[in-house]
């Protein structure tokens, strides 16, 4: 882990933090939630979920605010922590976070994506440090599973 963090890692972190992951997802489709191969850690798309339903609907620029984007971003990455802990059975086998990736889904000249995306990079940043920040890369869609505003996905380094 980054020196940011100091003793504990991701883990102790969240206890800081004061974050209790969520259960983690099942597939709402035929899918891995989480594959491994070698050191590296690829989740598939993470939704804004609680259980088996939807918490966020709409898109943003539409039914949806920028504010509420970001919430729905925070959600998704939460899920995804979720479903990494459960593959590796800590957090703190992450050594980096690679790469986070978030689709917003969009109506008409919405450009602020980006505002969006940081839902999903500060709650990374909080948990893994500044030092670990990722690539990033945010695309504007027009509807994603579920109806959800954003999808999220993340690729890890592992130990």
């Amino acid at each position: 882990m980054s020196e940011n963090l100091g003793p504990g890692g991701a883990e102790q972190r969240l206890k800081e933090l004061g974050i209790a992951l969520p259960p983690p997802p099942q597939p709402f489709g035929i899918y891995a939630e989480a594959v491994q191969t070698g050191n590296m850690l690829f989740l598939s798309g993470m939704l804004p979920t609680e259980g088996r339903e939807a918490k966020f609907v709409g898109r943003v620029g539409a039914e949806l605010d920028a504010e509420t984007g970001y919430k729905a971003a925070r959600l998704a990455t939460l899920n995804g922590l979720a479903v990494a802990r459960e593959h590796l059975e800590s957090l703190d086998r992450v050594k980096r976070v690679v790469r986070v990736g978030v689709l917003v889904a969009t109506s008409g000249d919405v450009r602020n994506q980006p505002t969006v995306a940081d839902g999903a990079s500060e709650l990374l940043q909080d948990v893994f440090g500044k030092g670990n920040n990722p690539s990033r890369l945010v695309y504007g869609v027009a509807s994603l599973p579920l109806g959800t505003p954003v999808e999220v996905e993340l690729i890890f380094e592992v130990e």
